[in-house]
């Protein structure tokens, strides 16, 4: 065993010491930026790569796209075919982002003005997504795909419009393609990310983020009928402001990574959680501690190193919560991409129950509400 191994599997151990634990095998697989646009087909990847620009080094840029009704259908697919214990599918957690910007309007505005339209508006605009929403709710009733909120947009207005106003120009040949999501990684701008919606610059922002928060949880209500339990803030960007807005809309469970990133408005810096750990709002935190996204770090050994990070969070009583976010499952700017993670999301869920007969596959509300009434019951004790 090598050194880097040795490290591996210290911090893999260390980070699951702390927070709330149980004696149950529960896998959460919670997947990211359902809904939202970024590369809006193979045509304009192709085109923005001849331009000269490095879509080919980013893996969201590369695969990432809105959900067609193949994309869907086959990931329902793998899952259905798999029930734990007690009669449940696997699940994904849907973490989906409510609008996408209208680039007409905002063009015919000389970008003086943003406009967006909801999610469901832009599927409609493609001619294999048009039935994708009809195929969310078909997942839900499945038990397979519970959508919560990830946000209004994926989009950090200010900045993308000031690039635009400034005539960035990869930023404005992007926006010509209907892309906003164009990776600092690999742009040769000097500017911030245009994905991180609340990496707000200045405090004088936060009405218009609290707003959008605001919004974004109404957009949920009225699109799924229901209201979100949970929330994951884009690029992991958020603070305690950010937080009151989110309790205004009923959020008690906050999804994060095993970094919470400030915003530049604060003095940025991070913060760390653990699962099970309590804000001054009694909202609850639950944190990934397992990894499975093969389109981001290739495929040789996601399967193990998966299955590794399960391992040790069973080991220390913790629920496995599996960061997997959407560009895994999407097939239509790149077949190969779906076809080959698809085959490995099938095995990785075989050897789970192979392993761990005793699993049980839950969502995040799921999970979030079911720690939060042991935490309630061990105080009353």
């Amino acid at each position: 065993m090598n050194l880097f191994n040795i490290k591996d599997i210290i911090k893999r151990n260390v980070s699951n010491i702390s927070g709330w634990r149980t004696n149950r095998k529960i896998v959460v697989i919670e997947s990211d930026d359902w809904g939202s646009i970024r590369m809006p087909s193979k045509e304009t990847y192709q085109s923005l790569l001849k331009s000269g620009i490095k879509v080919d080094k980013c893996p969201y840029n590369r695969y990432d796209s809105l959900e067609s009704e193949n994309d869907l259908n086959r990931l329902f697919d793998v899952l259905v075919s798999f029930k734990d214990l007690n009669g449940n599918h696997p699940v994904i957690t849907a973490n989906a982002i409510m609008t996408n910007p209208d680039f007409e309007k905002i063009r015919a505005s000389n970008f003086n003005n943003y406009y967006c339209e909801t999610f469901t508006e832009t599927l409609k605009k493609h001619p294999k997504h048009t039935k994708s929403f009809e195929i969310w709710i078909k997942g839900k009733e499945l038990g397979v795909f519970y959508p919560q909120l990830h946000g209004k947009e994926h989009l950090n207005i200010n900045r993308w419009m000031e690039g635009l106003r400034k005539g960035l120009p990869e930023t404005r040949l992007a926006f010509d393609h209907g892309l906003f999501g164009l990776s600092t990684t690999i742009t040769s701008e000097k500017r911030r990310s245009y994905l991180a919606s609340f990496d707000y610059d200045n405090i004088e922002q936060y009405p218009e983020i609290q707003q959008t928060i605001i919004d974004a949880g109404n957009m949920f209500k009225s699109i799924f009928g229901y209201k979100s339990e949970s929330f994951i803030a884009p690029n992991y960007f958020w603070d305690n402001k950010v937080e009151e807005a989110l309790n205004k809309i009923g959020i008690k469970i906050i999804q994060g990574s095993k970094v919470q990133n400030l915003p530049i408005a604060i003095g940025g810096g991070h913060l760390r959680h653990t699962t099970g750990e309590l804000n001054n709002l009694n909202q609850l935190y639950t944190v990934r501690n397992c990894v499975f996204e093969p389109s981001i770090n290739g495929t040789s050994k996601e399967l193990d190193n998966c299955l590794a990070q399960i391992k040790t969070s069973f080991f220390w009583g913790k629920p496995a919560i599996i960061t997997s976010h959407r560009l895994n499952y999407i097939g239509y700017i790149n077949q190969e991409n779906s076809d080959r993670n698809l085959k490995l999301l099938s095995r990785i869920i075989k050897t789970i129950m192979q392993k761990w007969p005793d699993v049980e596959f839950w969502n995040s509300a799921e999970l979030g509400k079911f720690i939060a009434i042991d935490l309630n019951n061990k105080l009353k004790r």
